[in-house]
């Protein structure tokens, strides 16, 4: 690799084998769901190309999204995921479907929170994480506050679905209730082709368990 090149990096959990394909699933349905009977879609033409459906085994949770970095700092990010692996896995529920960004989404979510919404241990998890990569890298975590979520669709171009989005959402069918534990914090690279991203795991490491 030359040293000109940079890579594209995120820290994520993934949701359990099980989960995912409960998400894909759902995520099918809610793209028939959004189209009338004729075949268009129901949040109108303006909304852009059908939705894309992501292969679940590229489902995720980003906890950090990192850009694009010098890969001579994937080390340095290893071992700074090694230090917040103390952490005990969060115990998370799948939650209501969102579309991302708010004002010009591009895709459809499902939100993850906390079982327990006092409980806030998904929010620390990610606050410790972000607080450690900026110690480690010239980065600094978003402003904006955290929201936990699984993307499972994309537009195939620019959307303007916002603007219909309650209508849309009318529309979806019940997101799947399913409670997991991730097991493991993972600093992916993403690779981006015109077909979609492909997300390569470089580094990464089990959560503790609440009884460890």
């Amino acid at each position: 690799m030359s040293a000109g090149k940079k890579a594209r990096l995120f820290v994520a959990i993934d949701p359990p084998a099980s989960v995912r394909e409960a998400l894909a699933t759902w995520a099918r349905a809610a793209a028939s769901a959004l189209r009338s009977p004729a075949g268009r879609s129901s949040i109108g033409r303006d909304a852009g190309a059908p939705l894309r459906i992501l292969d679940p085994d590229s489902l995720h949770l980003t906890l950090c999204f990192l850009g694009s970095r010098a890969p001579d700092e994937i080390d340095a990010l290893a071992d700074t995921i090694d230090e917040v692996l103390q952490h005990a896995s969060p115990e998370l529920c799948l939650g209501a479907p969102v579309w991302l960004p708010p004002r010009r989404p591009r895709a459809l979510a499902v939100e993850v929170h906390d079982i327990d919404q006092r409980d806030g241990s998904l929010a620390r998890l990610q606050h410790a994480v972000a607080s450690a990569i900026a110690e480690t890298i010239d980065w600094r975590p978003e402003r904006r506050r955290f929201r936990g979520h699984v993307t499972v669709a994309r537009t195939r171009s620019g959307s303007r679905a916002a603007r219909r989005s309650s209508v849309s959402n009318a529309r979806l069918p019940p997101t799947p209730q399913r409670s997991f534990k991730p097991e493991r914090v993972v600093l992916y690279r993403s690779w981006l082709a015109p077909t979609g991203a492909t997300y390569e795991p470089v580094a990464g490491g089990p959560l503790r368990t609440a009884d460890a």
